[in-house]
């Protein structure tokens, strides 16, 4: 009987997903479906990674198959219910099943691919001519590389006799694994001797020296240790440990561990009883008669800021993993995982574990083995923990749930929100979404009845929300302050410096100028890969130009590339700039700064949040990081000193980003009881958002909004596909956008139903040339049902492979339009 796997190949456009069948070797291990696979793909049987959606018995192969290389250790493998949810991903945002797999999977794990020869038979004897001598290596050497076949033959000898070979069956062309991880393991020591013989080696009867008989005693008390404990404990070398390994007296084994960087966190317990407020309590009540249904639910807890959303999380958290049930709980930003990880770690201990983006590659697939193999009840994560492969899965928390992290820009182009209600789904779980801001799409499916709306409408321990200033930031132009931070914000600043607190400054602007021009011809300082203005820096490197589109770094001119002009002015200051003037002032306002350029290394996050809190800076200054759901006790200041930068851009949710972040960065003052003060600087001191954000009035921005939004038929009364396309030349991929426009068109007449949509394009993306691709765009605004989805995924699929020079992608409802 033969067995026959059906797969979905990891790297193949979308395309060409599709299912593909190859036979199982008789001495195959044991194969199920979601393990992965390494298999020969295409005319040069080329390994590729799949994994496995079917199996099958048959009597004989219907057509000739190709034979499963490989397959994977079993713990290299997806749920079947995480299959399930990619195979919809796949018809949800038009990716390839393989492309969801990677999202869901630790595909660092998989390691790489290493393509030898062996010989096939008996070696040539004499050896006379060329593919003698290459047959006779092999059957010496083994696997070899070419590379190494090259160099120990020639080239010559190895250039055109190895593929004939091949062809000929005399040699086999092999591709070997090598993965690039593996479980951890270190020495484990335990005491062998028992009974009598033990308590008699443990008096000092034996022939043991001073130092021998302490790692007894000690092993004898602890049951058994690691080396480097016993090492650290003790004082001493490897060498009497050996020994007594040597003589039969200690037994060592390797034992695997996990590589997790926040097992620390564990060993501070804090099992204490959530003491909620009333207000807590209501919503609490309100959440768990949802939960109690048993069956597939979302709710909106929104509250203001401070007022203890977190502490019904917990409490939810409670009722679900004491009844045996499991948990996700999502962070939108990695800079908030350590403070999220540090309160959920000392209550659920070592059931917790973590995913996000920042983990080494060893870290991450040691959590994924951890949860998988039953280790772990509760996983907390940035965006791509909500794939973790829980199977008694009853609570998905999306906390700061209107944050556009959530939605990825990069293949499979999923909502977090959507992949959380696939799994509601599939295991009767209740998706709880959290915010002072919630998203407009979902606060209206709240007011609508899709979701329960649960409500915190006051501070927790009766704190008051920060009074809120506004300055208007044209008055100190004309009262000849140039500064961007203004005199008010100044001497608000050194007032709660010196009343011993601290402060928190938000500009969403990195860098030290957001550009640099020429005063003699006008022209701006662009990035010869790009249509966008280079960013000025400074720092310990020297004076440097950036882009933030591609990377490309350069050295600041003397002159202008242009003209030659030798007076540069800088336009703009970023988070380096407010730095350096805050530093320089003379005030004694110790600063941290927390940005993209200074969060490079894996722990810098949790490195300046520790220093922050410890107190070893007054003020905390960064772009969007900062605003994300912190809580310090000493911020009586909040500031933010441009609130019209994310005001005035081409996006329809600009004016729900920019309340949204005002929101966020006014709540992060007044959070012990006193209360708090916030200043807004703006230019637009008479905007209708900044007002209201000012005044932490959600519901009348909303009813704002929604109106608007509805006249204009923006989401959610309709969807938005945004179709890009790239390329590097100009001129074709003008004309291929408008192919495409009217290859789209030419779908929608022709469907049954017709869709109602509006189609606009091709149109110029916001940076409309970036590492050296041009980049243009069709927007359609419709409703996304399965026959619109199809259509889509009809015209992606024909589109890409009548015109490979170009870069087509599909993105629905993306963060940006």
């Amino acid at each position: 009987m033969l067995l026959i796997a059906t797969v979905r190949l990891f790297d193949v456009p979308y395309s060409a997903d599709k299912d593909y069948d190859y036979r199982l070797a008789a001495v195959a291990p044991t194969v199920n479906v979601g393990r992965l696979v390494l298999v020969p793909f295409g005319a040069s049987n080329r390994p590729s990674y799949a994994v496995v959606t079917s199996l099958r018995e048959a009597e004989r192969e219907e057509r000739p198959l190709k034979e499963i290389y490989a397959v994977l250790p079993e713990d290299y493998r997806v749920t079947e219910e995480i299959l399930r949810l990619c195979f919809f991903l796949s018809h949800h945002t038009l990716c390839s099943v393989g492309d969801a797999v990677r999202a869901a999977f630790p595909v660092a794990a998989l390691g790489d691919l290493r393509e030898v020869y062996r010989a096939k038979g008996v070696a040539p004897a004499p050896v006379k001519t060329k593919r003698d001598r290459v047959l006779s290596y092999l059957s010496a050497q083994g696997d070899t590389t070419r590379k190494a076949l090259e160099t120990a033959l020639g080239a010559d000898t190895v250039k055109n006799t190895l593929s004939a070979l091949v062809k000929e069956g005399r040699v086999e062309r092999v591709f070997l694994r090598a993965p690039s991880l593996a479980p951890k393991t270190k020495r484990f020591y335990t005491l062998i001797p028992t009974g009598d013989a033990r308590r008699a080696l443990l008096r000092g009867d034996g022939p043991l020296n001073e130092k021998q008989r302490s790692i007894c005693l000690f092993l004898d008390a602890e049951g058994g240790l690691f080396e480097k404990e016993i090492l650290d404990r003790l004082n001493i070398s490897e060498s009497p440990l050996r020994t007594l390994v040597h003589r039969g007296i200690l037994a060592v084994e390797e034992r695997v561990i996990a590589r997790d960087p926040y097992a620390r966190l564990s060993q501070k317990r804090d099992t204490s009883p959530v003491a909620l407020s009333r207000a807590q309590s209501a919503a609490y009540a309100e959440v768990e008669a949802v939960l109690d249904q048993k069956k597939p639910a979302c709710v909106l807890l929104h509250g203001v800021t401070g007022s203890g959303k977190t502490k019904v999380m917990i409490k939810l958290l409670d009722r679900v993993l004491s009844e045996g049930g499991q948990a996700i709980l999502l962070v939108p930003e990695i800079a908030l995982t350590p403070q999220t990880v540090g309160i959920f770690c000392a209550r659920y201990g070592e059931r917790v574990s973590v995913l996000h983006s920042s983990l080494s590659a060893g870290e991450r697939y040691d959590a994924y083995r951890k949860i998988l193999t039953g280790g772990s009840d509760l996983v907390i994560g940035t965006r791509s923990a909500v794939f973790a492969p829980l199977p008694r899965l009853s609570l998905i928390l999306i906390d700061e749930e209107h944050e556009h992290t959530y939605k990825s820009d990069a293949s499979p182009r999923y909502h977090t929100r959507d992949v959380a209600a696939f799994r509601s789904g599939e295991h009767s779980a209740l998706t709880l979404l959290a915010s002072a801001t919630p998203s407009i799409e979902s606060y209206y499916k709240a007011k609508t009845g899709k979701y329960t709306l649960v409500s915190l409408t006051e501070r927790y321990g009766g704190t008051l929300l920060p009074v809120t200033e506004i300055v208007d930031m044209r008055d100190e132009l004309r009262a000849g302050n140039l500064s961007p931070i203004s005199r008010r914000l100044h001497e608000a600043i050194s007032d709660t410096v010196a009343d011993g607190k601290q402060a928190i400054l938000f500009l969403n602007r990195r860098g030290y100028h957001k550009a640099v021009s020429c005063k003699a011809c006008g022209e701006a300082l662009l990035c010869p890969h790009c249509s966008v203005s280079f960013t000025y820096h400074s720092g310990y490197g020297g004076n440097y130009l950036l882009c933030h589109a591609c990377g490309t770094k350069q050295a600041m001119p003397r002159v202008c590339p242009s003209c030659g002009g030798e007076h540069l002015s800088f336009l703009g200051a970023g988070t380096q700039k407010i730095e350096a003037e805050l530093s320089q002032e003379g005030e004694g306002v110790r600063v941290l700064r927390m940005d993209a350029d200074t969060t490079t290394e894996k722990t810098a996050y949790d490195r300046i949040l520790n220093r922050f809190r410890a107190k070893e800076a007054d003020l905390l200054l960064g772009t969007q990081m900062v605003t994300k759901g912190h809580d310090f006790p000493d911020v009586a200041l909040s500031g933010v000193l441009l609130a019209d930068a994310s005001l005035y851009t081409h996006d329809f949710r600009a004016a729900e980003r920019t309340f949204s972040l005002l929101t966020q960065v006014i709540g992060r003052a007044g959070r012990a009881g006193e209360t708090g003060h916030a200043i807004v600087q703006t230019y637009s001191p008479e905007n209708r958002v900044i007002r209201l954000a000012a005044e932490q009035d959600y519901p009348a921005f909303y009813e704002e909004e929604i109106t608007l939004r509805r006249a204009l038929g923006y989401p959610p009364f309709c969807d938005i596909a945004v179709v890009s396309l790239s390329g590097t030349d100009e001129k074709a991929l003008l004309s291929l956008a408008s192919e495409a426009r009217e290859h789209i068109l030419s779908l929608f007449r022709a469907a049954e139903g017709a869709p109602t949509y509006a189609l606009y394009g091709p149109l110029e993306a916001g940076a409309y040339k970036v590492a050296e691709r041009y980049r243009l765009r069709l927007l359609v605004k419709c409703r996304l049902s399965p026959t619109v989805r199809r259509l889509f995924g009809e015209f992606l699929a024909s589109f890409t492979k009548e015109h490979s020079a170009v870069s087509v992608t599909v993105d629905f409802n993306p963060t940006e339009t």
